[in-house]
């Protein structure tokens, strides 16, 4: 006869009704974030060198011509002083509670150059949050969840919405300037003897800008689709070419392709690596490729993350995922590429540096 503890059970199901009650809500905080961003809270208080008052805030939200409701905004920071993206001290004497940043708010600052508010509110923009209603379709039918949605790719909306596909762009720049710092400090060596350089989908250019601006011996290219490029700033050091990889891609000793194969199926991702194997000489030719390596049973801190973006890329996009390192062997295989190597570098993503020929080099394994 099986005897059960009543108080342990009841413990285990509120345990679990705590769980499902902050998934139910998991998207509150996004909002509530994307809220602060859109209403430039973090810059505000930085603006201050020091923490300030709600009423310090409403006065600089007013300045701009809006009328604030303070209890919407009390309650917006509450919960977002609990979830430590501002701390929140009463000062000594009793006065108004004041607001400051912490690590978190300060990667919402616009203009930084670690900013990650561009990316946060692409991802919540209603175009991106809309075909997330329709991920169980997907299961039932299969497709993809954002043309179901939209009638078309991320990329047809951007190249026929000027305003859309600035909103892609900006978020876009700000992941390459956030990774670029953590690439060029974990990949100084691995640019010393390359002499040019195409980046492959690489949107603005900021991310090879980076690398003409660290290593002036590169002859950089930025190579990305024709409305990209139409919109694309100049940079020194930069030359901007418009085309489409799925055709040719543009000759160097090396391809750099950041956040771009996670957007595309296997097959389509071998045909990107025969049109790179196509771009570049047998001997010293490489592609760098920059990209999540999922772990599904790590415990890192980015790894909750990767699995997540490795669902988001099932919604987002045509066939796109994050991959496992033998996902990567088997694309990097067929698409000419027989030797890697993975280098860890402090971000989410990668670098993995692949190489068309089989000479002995060492690899380096996310499990090693």
């Amino acid at each position: 006869m099986e005897i059960t503890d009543a108080s342990s059970d009841a413990e285990s199901a509120l345990e679990g009704q705590a769980e499902i009650w902050q998934i139910i809500v998991g998207y509150v905080e996004s909002m509530a974030v994307k809220s602060v961003v859109e209403l430039r809270i973090p810059d505000i208080i930085h603006s201050h060198n020091s923490p300030i008052t709600l009423s310090q805030i409403a006065a600089e939200i007013e300045s701009t011509g809006n009328q604030v409701d303070l209890t919407c905004l009390v309650r917006i920071m509450r919960l977002l002083v609990r979830k430590k993206i501002f701390t929140a001290q009463t000062p000594s004497d009793g006065g108004e509670m004041l607001y400051g940043l912490t690590n978190s708010s300060r990667l919402l600052l616009h203009g930084s150059p670690t900013s990650f508010a561009p990316l946060l509110l692409f991802q919540n923009h209603p175009w991106m949050v809309a075909p997330w209603h329709l991920l169980s379709r997907c299961v039932k039918e299969g497709g993809s969840a954002f043309e179901k949605a939209h009638g078309g790719m991320i990329w047809d909306l951007a190249s026929t919405n000027p305003e859309f596909n600035e909103v892609i762009n900006d978020a876009m720049a700000c992941v390459s300037k956030s990774l670029m710092k953590a690439m060029i400090g974990g990949y100084k060596d691995g640019f010393g003897e390359v002499g040019s350089l195409v980046d492959v989908g690489g949107g603005s250019g900021w991310a090879v800008a980076r690398v003409a601006k660290t290593f002036p011996h590169i002859k950089c290219f930025n190579f990305d689709l024709p409305h990209v490029i139409a919109a694309a700033p100049a940079h020194e050091g930069v030359i901007h070419l418009c085309g489409d990889m799925f055709d040719v891609i543009p000759k160097a000793h090396a391809i750099f392709m950041k956040s771009v194969m996670h957007d595309w199926s296997d097959h389509d991702c071998v045909k990107i690596l025969k049109n790179c194997r196509e771009a570049i000489p047998e001997d010293i030719g490489k592609v760098i490729i920059v990209d999540i390596v999922l772990r599904p049973d790590g415990d890192g801190l980015f790894d909750d993350t990767n699995l997540a973006l490795d669902l988001a890329m099932r919604v987002q996009t045509s066939g796109g995922k994050e991959r496992t390192e033998e996902e990567w062997k088997k694309v990097l295989e067929e698409g000419g590429f027989p030797r890697y190597n993975i280098i860890q570098i402090p971000t989410l993503q990668s670098i993995i540096e692949a190489f068309p020929n089989r000479c002995s080099c060492s690899h380096i394994s996310l499990e090693g």
